[in-house]
C-alpha cells in the first residue's frame, strides 16, 4: 500500500484537471474544431493581502507539467469507466484515443519568476489548439496561483525583517507534500534566506537550517544537559531553544555550555525565542549574551510571525538577528488563495481570422480584456511606474493607459524614459525556448523588482495602487464589444 502518492507523483499527471476541460475538449473535437487556434491569458484580479504587487512564481514547475503532459494508458482507462447520466460512456472513444495520442502544442508567454506583477495584467499566455489550451488551465491555475501567493506573502515578510535573514519552518504545517515542497520554494523566490525543509533543500538548492525542538530538552529531563548533549553532538551547529521551561533561565543556560564550547574551539551560534514577549525577551537575551561575551551570538525568533507582527517587533525596539515564519508564510495564511483566473481572449474564425473575446460581467472587475494581450512596463530612472496592457496581434497603441476597473476616466501616460515587454517566450508549440532562469537568478529577479517598486506602493496599509491600464487600442475594442453585447 503506498497511500496513492506514487501513483499520483510518479506518473502522468494529466488528470490533474476539472472534469468540465475534459468534456469542453470533447465538445471542441467532436466539431471538428480541437485544433483551431485560441489565446488564453492567466491573470487575477486583486493583488493579495490587500498589498499593492504580487511576486510571480510557479513557472518552471508549470512548464515541467506541460512538457510531460500525456495521457498514460491508465488514465485514457479510467476515462473509459466515466458514465453520463443516461448510464452510457461519457466519452466516445474516438476523443479518448485523441487524448492518447495528443502532444501540448501550445506556445506559451510568460512573466519570468521573481517579476512583479499587478491585477489584470497577462502573468502567463497560453496560444495553440484550443483543446489543448484547455485542457491545461486547472493545472496551471494551481501551480500558478499558489506559488505566487506564497512568493508575495514571503517579500512582505522579508521587507518588515528590513535586512534581517528569515528563514521558512513551515514544513510542519503545509497543506500537504506539494504545498510544503510548493511553499518552500517559492518563499525563497520571495526573499527568505532558507529553510527547514530538508526535500526542499535537496530539490532545489535552497539552504536548510535547524538545530532541535523542545522535545530535546523534555527527553533529557535538564535543559542544561539537554544544551551540553547537543553541543557533543554538533558543537558547530549550537543554536539553543531556550524557552522549554524559563526563557531567561535557557538563556543563562546557553551561555554557560557556550562558554564550554569555546573552551574547545567551538562557537555558541545563538538562541532561539518561541514564545512569550519576544521583544522584551530578545533585549534582555542581548544584554546578557553581550555582558557574558558573546557579542556575535545570534537571536532568532519565531512563533507565529508574519509581516505585521514583525514590524510590531521592530517598532518596540526588539534585539531580534533573523525569523523563523512558518504557518503564515507557507499557508498564506490571512489570504488562502489567489484567485487567478484563465480566460480566453481570442480565437481563430472557421475562415482562419482572428476573433476577439470577451466575457461580460455585472461586476466591471470581472469582465475580461480581450485579444492576444501582452504588457509593456514602463520605467524613469529605474523605477518601475507603469504597466500598459496591449494586443500583439494589433500592435502596441503606445504607452498611454486606460485604467481597467474605471474606463470612463480620460488615459494617461507616466513619465517614463524605457519601456520593456513583459512576457519572455518560453514554449514555441510545446518545446521550450532556451533555459529557464535558476532558481537564485529568480530570486535575485524580485529583490531588484522591489527595490524598483515605489515604497508607497510596497506599505503594507493602504498602498498606493500601481498604474496598470489598456492602450488605446484594447480600451476602445473592450468598450466596443460591451457596447454591442449590451445592445445585441
Amino acid at each position: 500500500m503506498t497511500d496513492g502518492l506514487d501513483d499520483v507523483y510518479g506518473g502522468s499527471l494529466a488528470l490533474l484537471t476539472d472534469l468540465y476541460q475534459l468534456t469542453m475538449a470533447c465538445g471542441y473535437w467532436k466539431a471538428g474544431e480541437s485544433e483551431r487556434e485560441a489565446v488564453f491569458h492567466l491573470t487575477f484580479r486583486r493583488a493579495p493581502f490587500g498589498g499593492g504587487f504580487a511576486v510571480a512564481a510557479g513557472l518552471a514547475p508549470a512548464l515541467a507539467f506541460l512538457q510531460r503532459l500525456h495521457f498514460g494508458a491508465s488514465d485514457l482507462a479510467y476515462l473509459g469507466t466515466l458514465r453520463d447520466g443516461e448510464n452510457k460512456p461519457l466519452f466516445p472513444q474516438g476523443f479518448v484515443d485523441y487524448l492518447g495520442a495528443l502532444k501540448f502544442q501550445c506556445t506559451v508567454d510568460a512573466v519570468p519568476e521573481g517579476s512583479l506583477v499587478f491585477a489584470h495584467e497577462p502573468v502567463v499566455r497560453v496560444t495553440g489548439p484550443i483543446a489543448h489550451a484547455q485542457l491545461v488551465e486547472t493545472a496551471l491555475l494551481t501551480l500558478i496561483n499558489f506559488q505566487t501567493l506564497i512568493a508575495t506573502k514571503a517579500a512582505r515578510v522579508c521587507t518588515a525583517a528590513r535586512g534581517a535573514p528569515v528563514l521558512e519552518f513551515g514544513l510542519r504545517r503545509a497543506q500537504g507534500i506539494d504545498g510544503g515542497l510548493g511553499a518552500s520554494r517559492a518563499a525563497y523566490i520571495g526573499g527568505v534566506a532558507g529553510t527547514s525543509n530538508v526535500l526542499a533543500g535537496k530539490l532545489f538548492g535552497i539552504p536548510v537550517r535547524g538545530t532541535h525542538a523542545h522535545s530535546w530538552v523534555m527527553f533529557h529531563g535538564d535543559e542544561l544537559a539537554s544544551f551540553r548533549a547537543y553541543a557533543d553532538a554538533l558543537p558547530g551547529n549550537c543554536t539553543f531553544l531556550v524557552d522549554t521551561y524559563d526563557t531567561l533561565e535557557g538563556v543563562r543556560n546557553a551561555i554557560t555550555v557556550g562558554k564550554e564550547l569555546r573552551t574547545k574551539g567551538h562557537q555558541l551560534a545563538g538562541v532561539r525565542l518561541d514564545s512569550g514577549d519576544l521583544a522584551h525577551l530578545s533585549s534582555e537575551a542581548r544584554r546578557m549574551l553581550d555582558e557574558a561575551g558573546f557579542p556575535d551570538a545570534k537571536i532568532v525568533a519565531s512563533n507565529d510571525l508574519d509581516e505585521h507582527l514583525i514590524t510590531s517587533l521592530h517598532e518596540q525596539g526588539a534585539r531580534i538577528d533573523s525569523y523563523g515564519v512558518g504557518t503564515r508564510l507557507v499557508t498564506g495564511f490571512d489570504q488562502p488563495a489567489l484567485g487567478g483566473v484563465y480566460k480566453l481572449g481570442a480565437y481563430r474564425d472557421a475562415a482562419g481570422a482572428w476573433r476577439d473575446a470577451i466575457k461580460l460581467s455585472e461586476q466591471p472587475i470581472k469582465i475580461s480584456n480581450p485579444g492576444a494581450l501582452a504588457v509593456k512596463r514602463l520605467r524613469r530612472d529605474g523605477e518601475i511606474v507603469g504597466d500598459v496592457i496591449y494586443d500583439e496581434l494589433h500592435g502596441f497603441a503606445g504607452p498611454r493607459l486606460h485604467e481597467v476597473e474605471q474606463p470612463m476616466l480620460p488615459g494617461y501616460t507616466p513619465p517614463h524614459d524605457r519601456v520593456d515587454d513583459l512576457l519572455v517566450r518560453v514554449l514555441d508549440r510545446g518545446q521550450p525556448v532556451g533555459e529557464l532562469p535558476s532558481l537564485e537568478a529568480s530570486r535575485a529577479r524580485a529583490a531588484a523588482e522591489l527595490a524598483s517598486l515605489s515604497p508607497r506602493t510596497r506599505r503594507f496599509l493602504n498602498p498606493q495602487p500601481y498604474p496598470v491600464g489598456l492602450d488605446d487600442h484594447v480600451h476602445a475594442r473592450k468598450l466596443a464589444m460591451v457596447a454591442e453585447a449590451r445592445h445585441a
